[in-house]
């Protein structure tokens, strides 16, 4: 797995919330399989086989997290310019002959600002923009063929 860029902030939540699925959500889980299986036959017990649907989704995001939170990168951008692109920053994009711009936060989903798409930084446009600065016009190739964009302006998250 590559390397997840994402804010202090977020670090933080995700390991409150691995920890949160680690101990109370598997004691959750355990107490909601053993009343299940109380009610008898389980090939048949609803409950039980929920139960045990919501037991292999928590197990699937705590694998998530764990692996997310070891290949984190912690960006801490106090204090810098935002004179060029770079993860964890706000990217205002003009596709070429379109009038529209649109935001983009340069980083991971796990980020989730509202009203701001994610685009990842090892992704072919988050490739190109790294670096960039406002006025810049960049070109990467997307699964429809080339395209460019400009960079309207960067601003912190």
């Amino acid at each position: 797995m590559t390397d997840t860029t994402i804010s202090q902030a977020t670090y933080d939540a995700l390991v409150a919330e691995l920890h949160e699925l680690t101990t109370t959500g598997r004691i959750e889980i355990a107490k909601a399989i053993e009343s299940a299986r109380a009610l008898g036959d389980l090939s048949e017990n609803g409950d039980y086989h929920a139960a045990k649907d919501a037991q292999g989704k928590m197990e699937a995001r705590v694998r998530q997290l764990q692996s997310l939170l070891e290949n984190a990168v912690v960006v801490t951008d106090e204090g810098a310019d935002v004179d060029s692109v770079r993860p964890g920053l706000v990217v205002a994009l003009r596709y070429e002959e379109d009038d529209e711009v649109s935001e983009y936060f340069l980083g991971s989903i796990e980020e989730r600002l509202a009203g701001v798409e994610v685009v990842s930084p090892t992704s072919p446009l988050g490739q190109a923009l790294i670096g960039a600065a406002a006025g810049d016009l960049v070109e990467y190739q997307a699964p429809g063929g080339r395209l460019k964009v400009e960079v309207v302006a960067i601003r912190r998250a």
